[in-house]
């Protein structure tokens, strides 16, 4: 299977870690939750972890790819208070003011 298509995950908080088994079929994520996650990749997407929090998409198909790397970012979410979350790895998180912040900047 020769590789056109890729997208590069991201895991950004404490403990958050991915393995991958099966030659790239299977992918397993400890993103917080009791349990890990678990995603069996479609036909032609194979998944490698190069880190344990950077995960790597790749296939012959940009759709097949594409929509399982969007399938694995809606388990977690980046967040936009702390931007913890799985978020692609060009992606930038605008990080919102917390109550605490918006205080000291009304005073």
């Amino acid at each position: 299977m020769e590789a056109r298509f890729f997208r590069f995950l991201k895991l950004v908080g404490v403990g958050f870690k991915a393995r991958t088994e099966c030659q790239g079929r299977e992918l397993f994520l400890k993103v917080g939750f009791s349990h890990e996650v678990q995603f069996t990749a479609p036909p032609a997407v194979r998944v490698y972890c190069f880190k344990p929090n950077l995960i790597c998409c790749i296939g012959i198909d940009k759709q097949r790819v594409h929509s399982f790397a969007g399938a694995v970012r809606t388990s977690k979410p980046p967040e936009v208070y702390k931007g913890k979350g799985i978020l692609y790895i060009e992606e930038v998180i605008k990080i919102k003011p917390g109550k605490k912040d918006r205080q000291k900047r009304g005073k």
